[in-house]
């Protein structure tokens, strides 16, 4: 008999922190309304999200460790902004990020979830912190409890 694993897309008991980059705050809080927006559209309570504020990208990846570690919480979304400017920066840390937010999912149970905007351009910032594009901080949210809930049935 074929067994097919299926995520819902539901809060469920577990509790989701969200991890929020200062840099780019005018961004990063548009992604963190769209995720608390969807969270609780799908029935998560107040109680059940934790919101931490780092000072940048970089940073984001050391709380979300200390956070999937603790054991408090189910999936930890990782959201941020990073725009391109003139020098060699922006790539190293889009890489350092990417990087640090995928070894947390190797190296601890708990989803960590990408919700963090690389973008050439500030409007295509914009354009993915709720305009155009949608809102990727309510996309993370989405997959956060999509996993979760796939996790649970693995």
């Amino acid at each position: 008999m074929l067994k097919e694993i299926k995520g819902q897309v539901t809060p469920g008991k577990g509790c989701y922190a969200i991890v929020i980059s200062r840099f780019n705050e005018f961004i990063t809080g548009k992604l963190l309304d769209g995720a608390i927006d969807c969270l609780r559209r799908h029935g998560a309570a107040d109680d059940q999200i934790s919101i931490v504020w780092v000072p940048g990208a970089c940073e984001i990846v050391m709380a979300a460790k200390k956070l999937a570690q603790s054991g408090k919480y189910s999936a930890v979304l990782c959201l941020g902004a990073v725009i391109r400017g003139q020098t060699a920066h922006y790539d190293y840390v889009c890489q350092q990020v990417a990087r640090g937010i995928g070894q947390i999912n190797y190296d601890t149970k708990v989803p960590a979830i990408f919700g963090v905007l690389t973008c050439d351009t500030l409007e295509q910032a914009v354009e993915r912190a709720g305009t155009k594009m949608g809102n990727a901080g309510a996309d993370a949210a989405l997959t956060a409890m999509e996993m979760v809930n796939i996790m649970d049935q693995v």
